[in-house]
């Protein structure tokens, strides 16, 4: 029989390898927590957006309806060049408490890192040990970047391999020896 006889033979069956791996595909994304991002910037609660004056900031914060941050993960900032105390921040974040998931001083990419951060440190890996892992590259929501660093670096006490993008394309990155 010739190479061609034996292959017509086959009965055109196509084996999924990557289906029938070891490997492990972890997507962050699986991950992200739901609730609304703010970015609340007090720079409009400062006179001409660059003096804090303690009495009017007591009074706005007071006043203000902190339950539009329910469930919300918020990132208190500062878009001009004040130097803001860091009494404001711990009274704002104390009124935001009761309401918000997250609250963080910076901006939405720290946010999201520090949401992760809590999410990956919580992560129960045991279940990873000695086996293959890639870690999918791609995402439609904003998985930030220090988020693969903290899973990586996570994964590599317990991974027999650990790799970036997807089974048919993935780049290798860790191999333990």
């Amino acid at each position: 029989m010739s190479a061609i006889e034996g292959l017509l033979n086959m009965k055109d069956e196509i084996i999924n390898r990557v289906a029938n791996s070891k490997l492990i595909t972890i997507d962050l994304e699986d991950f992200y927590p739901e609730g609304k991002r703010v970015l609340f910037d007090i720079k409009d609660w400062l006179f001409e957006g660059f003096v804090l004056r303690e009495k009017d900031f007591r009074q706005q914060v007071s006043e203000f309806d902190w339950s539009i941050y329910q469930d919300a993960h918020v990132a208190l900032a500062c878009s001009s060049d004040a130097i803001i105390p860091g009494w404001a921040y711990m009274l704002l974040s104390i009124q935001l408490e009761p309401f918000a998931k997250t609250i963080i001083i910076g901006n939405l990419e720290q946010l999201e890192t520090s949401i992760y951060q809590d999410i990956i440190n919580d992560l129960d890996v045991s279940e990873y040990e000695g086996k293959p892992i890639i870690v999918k590259g791609c995402s439609n929501k904003p998985v930030p970047q220090n988020a693969y660093i903290l899973l990586s670096n996570k994964l590599k006490s317990v991974a027999k391999s650990i790799m970036y993008g997807e089974a048919c394309s993935s780049v290798p990155l860790y191999k333990k020896k």
